[in-house]
Order: structure tokens, then sequence, then C-alpha cells
């Protein structure tokens, strides 16, 4: 075992090491090499160190190098160094992160965890709160925690009698909707939802909102996915509860800004909705999957995750699956409490401001060499065009090809444009500026 995890060790670091001098997506070589993993399964037993060998020499060159510096095409951190050892330590405690008393660490982690979380976006210190795989499960485990709330107040009760029969429910949403928001996954229907006409960036139009009643459900976005614009949050946490309907924020990165002084403001009101969901593993840079939910009305959320069971029964406070679907889990709460233990409010607050100066540094470098902003640069994202929508994907596939950087292509409000998203640690000023020229070059040819 000491060998095996000593020579994984090796593997990994020199992979790491080498992210700098590589393309960011994987040559078609590596591509085709992936064939070397199809076939039967093997009859005979194998060498642990044969299999971690045929794993790193044909995976690792298959992977999108997007622990490094230069990936911008989705809003993916890099694993912060400390996640990273802190997860493998994780990995050999082999936690199931459900129970107290199968992971007393674990459990005590995710209470400290939350309640740091907490204090950065400035929620209440009694909400609720639990470790899911991502922002489309903490959405849902919000949704679901909204539906029994509402219905409860209706006297129904939804996780005995489920949706059939049951009084409506009405969720308003803006025309740009994510679809992590999960109203199929909470039974709530995609088609039938209230759309909310959006301004020039995205934001959901205050004075569009239509009215609401105690059995409405208002999703709002904390950061649009391609603009990173925030819906007037406190306007209409104000509307809905004048009329008590309940207000889900879907955060997924934008939560985050609350953490950072001079982005703080676009996340003012946030604090007054009713449910949050966000990732740990975007701005935060811990290794995937690592979501968060948090709901002001605790009992709600608890009411609609947990499951019962006689062999479960615990004394505890706080018994960590009664707040997620999974009983079942890995200990993500380890990673994101070594997060946050290591980078403290300084050094959160310095990580968002810096990847947002270095989008605000992309955005200035294509707009003076005279591209298409099709975005007020207010967060992390760039949205550019090259002019035609055909000229737009040209480039991008450029981009791509060359492997300097690697950013997607999206379709925002009727244009086709490059989105940049800048989201990991790992990105230096010299990775922006070689990016930069990477992107240049592409659009002049």
């Amino acid at each position: 075992m000491s060998d095996l995890l000593d020579e994984a060790s090796r593997r990994a670091r020199q992979y790491l090491a080498t992210l700098d001098a590589r393309a960011v997506a994987p040559s078609p070589q590596a591509l085709a090499a992936l064939a070397r993993f199809d076939g039967p399964l093997p009859e005979h037993t194998s060498s642990a160190m044969e299999v971690l060998a045929e794993l790193d020499e044909f995976g690792s060159p298959a992977t999108m190098a997007s622990a490094g510096g230069r990936f911008f095409g989705f809003v993916i951190g890099g694993s912060l160094p400390v996640t990273v050892a802190a997860s493998w330590l994780a990995s050999a405690w082999d936690q199931n992160g459900g129970l107290v008393v199968s992971s007393p660490i674990n459990a005590r982690l995710e209470e400290v965890a939350l309640d740091w979380v907490k204090g950065l976006f400035q929620l209440p210190a009694d909400s609720a709160g639990g470790f899911v795989t991502s922002a489309t499960a903490a959405n849902f485990c919000a949704l679901a925690a909204a539906r029994h709330a509402l219905l409860e107040r209706a006297g129904w009760d939804v996780e005995a009698q489920g949706l059939f029969g049951a009084p409506p429910i009405t969720v308003v949403v803006g025309e740009e909707v994510h679809a992590s928001v999960a109203l199929s996954m909470a039974g709530l229907g995609r088609e039938r939802v209230v759309s909310v006409p959006c301004d020039a960036q995205g934001r959901m139009r205050l004075e569009e909102l239509p009215a609401v009643t105690e059995r409405t459900i208002v999703c709002v976005q904390a950061g649009n996915v391609n603009s990173g614009a925030f819906d007037p949050v406190a306007g209409i946490c104000r509307r809905a509860r004048e009329q008590g309907a309940w207000v889900h924020v879907d955060g997924a990165f934008g939560l985050w800004a609350a953490a950072a002084p001079a982005r703080a403001h676009l996340a003012r009101g946030t604090e007054e909705a009713d449910s949050w969901a966000t990732d740990a593993h975007k701005w935060l840079n811990v290794p995937y999957d690592s979501g968060l939910v948090f709901t002001r009305d605790a009992g709600a959320l608890r009411a609609a995750m947990a499951v019962g069971g006689a062999y479960l029964a615990q004394a505890e406070d706080r018994i960590p699956y009664q707040y997620t679907p999974d009983f079942s889990r890995r200990a993500r709460g380890i990673e994101v409490w070594a997060a946050l233990r290591q980078l403290g409010r300084a050094g959160l607050a310095d990580l968002i401001e810096r990847t947002c100066r270095f989008a605000e540094r992309f955005a200035q470098g294509l707009a003076q060499s005279g591209h298409r902003i099709l975005n007020e640069v207010v967060l992390n994202q760039v949205l550019v065009s090259f002019g035609s929508a055909e000229r737009t994907r040209e480039v991008i596939a450029r981009v791509q090809s060359d492997g300097t950087c690697w950013c997607g292509g999206t379709l925002w409000q009727g244009h086709t444009a490059m989105r940049i998203s800048v989201s990991s640690w790992a990105t230096t000023e010299a990775d922006v500026d070689r990016s930069l020229a990477a992107i240049l070059r592409a659009a002049e040819g």
C-alpha cells in the first residue's frame, strides 16, 4: 500500500508539473489512445502498480487541463493544493459522510464549514445547510424544501401524499433561467413556469414581476451564467415577503462575490431570500464534486430530505444525511473546510478579486483590438463577438485547436459569442496575457 500511494503521488505531481507546458485540450492522438481501455473485463487479476501505470499513461494525456491556469471554457476552478491534499487524506480515511457515527470528523467539519460559509454569505445563523454533488443537486434540495413549506401551509403533506391532487404551486423564473434550477426533478415542471423578461444583461426586470401568492416560488440568479449579472434580488424579496412567497437564489458561482468587499454589492439582498444553492468546486476551487444548499427554514429542508430507519436512530443535533438526498456519500465537508481554513477571509477575497480583474483584463485587451464585448464585465465572465456568428465560431475553433487556452461558445440574447470564464486560483497574469495573445492571433487568421 505504501509503495502504491507513493507512486500515485509521484505520478500526480508529475502531471501537475507538466500542465503549463502542454496544450489545454488533449491531442487527437491522446484521444485515440483511449481505445486502450476498451475490451472485455479481464479474466485475471492485475497488479495495482500495473493498473495505476495504465491509468496514468493513457488517461493523463486525455484529460482537459482544467487544473492549470489557462482553462476558461466553463466556470471550473482548479483545485487548490490544500484541497487536493485534503482529498487524498480523506480518501485514505474512507469516510461515509452521511452519519455522525460513521464519520465524526466529517460531521464536525461540515458544521464548521457551513457556519463559515453562512457568515461569508451573511445568511441567517440558524439556517440549515447540506453538502451535495453540485448546484443542480442544491437547487433540487432547495426547491423540495420550498415545495414542502408552501404545501404544508396549505394543509398538504407532500412527502406522504405526493403531488397528485396537491394544491398548485406557481414558479416564477427569469427568461434566462439556467437549466440547473432542476424544476423537473422537483416535479414542478419546466413548462409550467411564469417567465419574467430580462434586461440587456440578463437581469429580471423587477417591474415585470407578476403578482405572487403564498404558493409561489420565485427563482432568482446570483450571477448569470453568461454575463455574470445579478437579478434585483432585494426588490424581489420585498415583494415576495409581503405575500408569503418563497425566494430561491441560484448562485452556483455568483454567491461567492459576497466574500469579496469590492464585489459584495452585487450580492446585496441575496441574504433576504429563503434558500440558496452554490458550488464549492467553482470559485472556492475544491475538487469535484461539491455543492452546497442552504434554507432559512431548517425544518423544511430536513422534512424534504430525511429518511428513517430504526438502525439510523441517533441523538446528535445534526445528522448530515438528513439535509441531502444522499445517505451514503463521500465526506465533502473536509475539502471545503480545508479551503476556507487555508484561505481565510482575506485569501478568499483575493481569489475572487484577482479572477475578476483577469476577466476585465481579457475584456479590455479584446475591446482595444476592436472586438465587441457583449456584457458589462462585473464579475468573472466575458462575452465577446468577433463579428458574424460564423466568424465567431471559427475563432473559437481556432483557439481550441491552438491549445494555448480553451474557451467555449455560447448563444446569448441572439448573439453567438465566445465565453471566457476566469475561475481558477492557478491563473496568473502571464496566463492571461499568453491566452489573450492566442485569442487575438486566432481572430486575425
